[in-house]
């Protein structure tokens, strides 16, 4: 996901708008993350998904997440995003986004789920809650995989437990509450983001 050496993370900015998305943005491109998700949730979504996507062409990969509607599908597409993050598994998002060109990250939990979610196309699962399932079981869901699927921890990341999921089969990692919240300052995602970038860089080589 993104430009070679990029961090594997995806930085979850709910309840973002347009105007302080750009602002916010920056501390992460610093860091290098790989992607930035705007949850579909948030004021004016598309808007700020566009204005990333024309603002980043060469950086991480933007995209829209809590997708559940076709409608949303469409938009994403419209705004120039490459990124579709669902937290559920439908095989029909799932499709639509692959129609459009997008990369999906679909959402699951149980290995049923990840394996509908594999057969639908999903390019990536994200499992959430990870901070339930625990660090070891990307390791045992990718067992039974019919093919090589990244598997993706979402909820429940900090820089301080990063340790105990590194090198135990996930991908990346989806990073919500713990980097970005609505009201904090674009100075407060920079520390953030670079908290998280200096815990990635302590892990063991």
């Amino acid at each position: 996901m993104s430009a070679p050496g990029a961090l594997p993370f995806v930085a979850i900015l709910r309840g973002v708008t347009p105007d302080e998305v750009l602002a916010h943005a920056r501390g992460l491109v610093e860091a290098r993350f790989a992607a930035v998700e705007v949850p579909t949730g948030s004021p004016a979504w598309a808007e700020s998904v566009r204005r990333l996507a024309a603002e980043h062409r060469d950086g991480p990969e933007v995209g829209a997440g809590t997708v559940l509607r076709l409608e949303d599908v469409d938009a994403l597409a419209a705004a120039g995003g490459r990124l579709m993050v669902t937290p559920n598994t439908d095989a029909s998002i799932v499709r639509a986004a692959k129609a459009k060109g997008l990369r999906a990250l679909v959402g699951a939990m149980t290995p049923t789920e990840v394996l509908a979610a594999v057969a639908a196309g999903a390019d990536a699962v994200k499992i959430f809650p990870a901070s339930v399932v625990g660090p070891g079981f990307a390791r045992i869901v990718g067992a039974v995989l019919p093919r090589e699927v990244p598997l993706y921890a979402v909820g429940g990341i900090r820089p301080d437990n990063l340790r105990d999921f590194a090198g135990k089969g996930w991908a990346g990692y989806g990073l919500g509450g713990e980097l970005y919240r609505p009201g904090q300052t674009p100075a407060e995602t920079e520390a953030k983001a670079a908290a998280f970038r200096r815990a990635w860089e302590a892990l063991p080589a």
